[in-house]
């Protein structure tokens, strides 16, 4: 089989011993030596779990119609899904649903049946091969950039092997596993799931425990504005006041609170402080959540502190800016000419460097200059013609940058 292009993380690994399982239902292997394992059925739905006085998006739904539409095609709310042909974004066809890996013996399998969706490890050359397979069980990340997909194991939750990424179209290694070895057993951590999900009822020890039956996948309204029930109860029977409301509204919280909420998800990792899942917007975020100290040069990655480079900006120190200023998290924003309008909004045009050689143009795209997307160096796309590709992140250190060549 041909090599296929691969990203290769750069990414602290966990080292893994080669380790069998069996095939996926209705794709025997010719000859296959098959070593059972078990596989966990898949998830049971959306749930309306989550933190006391949680009640679910579809409760927001009568009073906010037009907000719940746009909001539910965001990458927050589709952070989270289950497995199907919609939300899984990788290829299941014959030849676009291999991974090959260094060591010419072991290559991974994507199959696609009325039973569902499966990852296959395969060791040796056919008829002697050996095989590890599990399901599709949660799909994590929108697809915008990337996804990786978790399989349970009882009441475990476990990493699956093989991921994909967006910009390069193909099947690529997760992070944290090692090209060329078979290893399932990268533990899905709360805080993982804790940027990536509502909520997860733990059931810790081990850390990667969880409840079948309580979980809220996606990034839902309440992850922002808080549980909605009392506010639900108030507004029913006409009695929430003007102030003291019982649900939070971002907009109104103090800057410092503003970033913290943005911060849970958007500062990096960071050390968990107290369990996952009990921050209530409004709060004071250090409580919960010990961030990374200020870095002089902070890294560009999917996972890093993107509230830190917001915080070095001029922009930031000199007015009372915060996310909200440019992000409406109730809808898909992409378009950079309408993000452009919010930098003009307290700049003039004619104050840029460029504007007198490219005139009032420049006002359309001032995102790709001063908040360039910059190369990742953590996610490294590798070939087998030895080329290099990097994973591009956009930078909210907004600045003046050098002008670099056209490519």
């Amino acid at each position: 089989m041909s090599p296929v292009v691969t990203i290769r993380l750069v990414l602290t690994v966990l080292l893994g011993a080669a380790v069998a399982g069996q095939a996926p239902p209705g794709h025997p292997e010719l000859g296959a030596k098959s070593v059972s394992s078990q596989t966990s059925p898949s998830g049971n739905g959306r749930k309306t779990g989550g933190p006391g006085g949680y009640v679910g998006d579809d409760k927001c739904r009568s009073c906010h119609s037009d907000m719940f539409e746009t909001f539910h095609q965001t990458a927050h709310y589709l952070t989270s899904r289950l497995p199907s042909a919609d939300s899984i974004h990788g290829k299941f066809t014959p030849g676009e649903n291999l991974l090959q890996t260094s060591n010419p013996v072991i290559f991974f399998r994507m199959d696609a049946n009325d039973k569902g969706f499966f990852q296959t490890a395969v060791i040796g050359k056919a008829p002697h091969t050996t095989l590890h397979t599990e399901r599709f069980d949660l799909v994590i990340g929108s697809g915008r950039k990337g996804q990786t997909y978790l399989f349970w194991k009882g009441d475990q939750l476990f990493e699956l092997p093989v991921s994909y990424w967006a910009f390069a179209g193909h099947w690529t290694d997760s992070p944290g596993y090692r090209d060329g070895f078979i290893n399932f057993n990268r533990l899905v951590l709360p805080r993982c799931l804790g940027c990536h999900a509502t909520y997860f009822e733990s059931l810790s020890p081990p850390g990667n425990r969880y409840n079948h039956s309580n979980y809220v996948l996606g990034i839902s309204c309440e992850t922002c504005h808080g549980g909605g029930r009392e506010h639900i109860t108030r507004r029913s029977a006409k009695s929430e006041p003007e102030s003291g409301q019982a649900i939070v509204n971002p907009a109104r919280l103090s800057r410092d609170r503003q970033m913290d909420l943005c911060a849970l998800c958007h500062a990096g990792a960071g050390v968990q402080l107290n369990r996952a899942f009990i921050y209530t917007p409004g709060e004071p975020l250090d409580k919960y959540l010990e961030l990374p100290s200020a870095d002089p040069d902070p890294q560009i990655d999917v996972h890093g502190n993107q509230v830190e480079l917001l915080k070095k900006s001029r922009c930031f120190q000199s007015s009372a800016m915060t996310c909200l200023t440019c992000h409406d998290v109730h809808l898909p924003q992409r378009d950079l000419a309408a993000f452009s309008q919010r930098c003009i909004a307290c700049h003039k045009v004619e104050s840029c460097g460029l504007y007198p050689k490219a005139g009032r143009q420049i006002a359309g795209n001032c995102i790709d200059c001063h908040m360039p997307n910059d190369e990742s160096r953590l996610v490294v796309v590798s070939g087998s013609d030895g080329g290099q590709a990097k994973l591009r992140v956009r930078n909210h250190w907004i600045k003046v940058y050098p002008i670099l060549p056209a490519r």
